[in-house]
């Protein structure tokens, strides 16, 4: 597998003593595919930086999240590299669990969801959405939530939600689904900032309503 390794920035691009970029240009591409990180700086920056420690320290980099997440991913692909190069396989297997890790670790999460914020810049992972549509649904009273799943909807951010629950009959159904639904969207809007355009819900099972308790009786009948 070929790594192609970000290229040094022009000389136009640095700094008065040639160690790091003109003030204002940190969001400047370099070259056509750098890649500029949530906190607007160039990853061939962090990149120079994680490899070059004779230079002097960048207090951003060093505090900032995206940028040391960026350098570990480095860190990993330089690992990597020297691990094929030496054939060092006890290097390749750490690597390989460290991959597994975060794949099993995306495949909890799920999709990354986009929120209707202005920039389209925002992501919640689908199974923490789902969650929190269910806790709305079970809000409503004789309503159990079951699955809860998003389908896109168009090219942009909005989602049609499908879900699943237990109803108890103690009421007309359709009024009931229509609570739930409610509770559903205003859910997606107010707490989440999900652009749900609508709630397809299917009843899949009946809630059993326990019996009134007789006076002196607890709920067991003890």
């Amino acid at each position: 597998m070929a790594v192609d390794e970000p290229h040094a920035p022009p000389p136009e691009s640095l700094g008065a003593d040639g160690t790091g970029p003109k003030p204002g240009a940190a969001d400047v591409p370099s070259f056509a595919d750098d890649v500029v990180t949530p906190c607007g700086r160039l990853l061939s920056r962090i990149w120079e930086q994680a490899r070059d420690t004779a230079q002097a320290a960048d207090p951003h980099i060093s505090s900032c999240p995206h940028c040391r997440e960026a350098a570990e991913g480095l860190s990993a692909v330089t690992a990597a590299s020297q691990a094929l190069r030496t054939g060092d396989r006890p290097g390749l297997e750490a690597l390989a669990d460290r991959v597994m890790n975060i794949v099993r670790a995306e495949v909890r999460l799920g999709r990354l969801l986009p929120l209707a914020d202005p920039d389209r810049a925002l992501r919640i992972a689908e199974s923490a959405a789902a969650k929190v549509l269910r806790q709305a649904a079970d809000r409503v009273p004789g309503a159990r939530a079951a699955a809860c799943r998003f389908v896109p909807v168009g090219d942009g951010v909005d989602l049609r939600v499908t879900m699943t629950l237990a109803a108890a009959l103690d009421r007309p159904l359709p009024d009931r689904i229509h609570q739930v639904r409610r509770s559903v969207l205003r859910s997606a809007g107010q707490d989440l900032g999900l652009a749900v355009t609508a709630v397809d819900i299917t009843v899949v099972d009946v809630l059993e309503q326990e019996p009134p308790c007789r006076p002196g009786l607890t709920p067991g009948g003890a």
